[in-house]
């Protein structure tokens, strides 16, 4: 038996998010469909970690188990030729074998993960980002942004920030990173934890657009995050800006990852 790991990249627009649904109009079934054509058998897979409806993933990382033995570049190919084209594979890299006594898990072997959030920041939308970037037409203060952002970094309980469907076993969570850059009217926010409970990155970009349009002072984060209340922080923003960046592991799995852009078509 062996253990695969695949890269994969989609658009969320369209799908309703990436983990099965009855409907089966997910990343997950349209990968599964595509896998079981390839192989001639059911492969189930496991991913790093879901995203809602209308999320993007430059770098997915999922596994399975086969019997099958391929070629790695068989499966990038072979799988791609029954994918949509909002959806492909971009590498394969076998993990079996194991790491230190422990098997590779998408989940569970992460070490921390990386979200960007694209915002175009005009008075009027964009056509072209439409689906694509999340959009606020007041100017935004990226200076007074970093410095609400500076509260954030840590370990801290994210309960604030948290959905309330949220099924995580603990709000609390470290957070390594949290830039803020501006591209022109483009201003891309990119934010890497150990991990990320439901809508966090979605409802910490909310808070710091208040503090960007001069709603509310940088200081005002630290409240939020002490409050531990959801009701504190501003509203969960736009799924259409929202990107799984990339999944950090143990360099010595050798998984052919790609770097994580600032903007996520460069």
């Amino acid at each position: 038996m062996r253990r695969i790991a695949l890269g994969i990249q989609y658009v969320g627009t369209g799908w309703n998010g990436y983990q099965k649904q009855p409907d089966r109009n997910t990343v997950q079934d349209r990968l599964e469909i595509a896998l079981e054509k390839f192989a001639c058998t059911q492969l189930a897979t496991t991913c790093a970690g879901r995203t809602d409806t209308g999320v993007h993933g430059i770098e997915q990382v999922i596994h399975f188990d086969t019997e099958l033995d391929r070629k790695m570049e068989s499966w990038v190919r072979g799988v791609n030729t029954f994918l949509p084209e909002t959806i492909a594979v971009r590498w394969a890299h076998d993990v079996s074998g194991g790491l230190d006594g422990q098997d590779f898990h998408a989940r569970f072997s992460a070490r921390a993960r990386t979200y960007h959030y694209v915002l175009y920041n005009h008075p009027t939308p964009s056509a072209l980002l439409s689906g694509r970037a999340g959009w606020t037409f007041r100017p935004l203060d990226v200076d007074r942004m970093r410095e609400a952002a500076r509260h954030l970094l840590g370990e801290h309980d994210f309960s604030a920030f948290r959905a309330s469907s949220c099924q995580a076993n603990t709000p609390v969570k470290l957070m390594h990173e949290v830039s803020i850059q501006r591209f022109g009217d483009v201003i891309v926010f990119t934010v890497r934890a150990s991990a990320f409970l439901h809508h966090m990155v979605r409802n910490i970009v909310g808070s710091l657009i208040y503090v960007g349009i001069g709603r509310q002072q940088p200081g005002w984060m630290l409240e939020v995050l002490q409050s531990r209340s959801r009701d504190v922080a501003a509203p969960t923003f736009m799924p259409d800006g929202l990107y799984l960046a990339r999944i950090d592991y143990d360099p010595r799995w050798g998984l052919p990852q790609e770097p994580a852009s600032p903007l996520p078509w460069l």
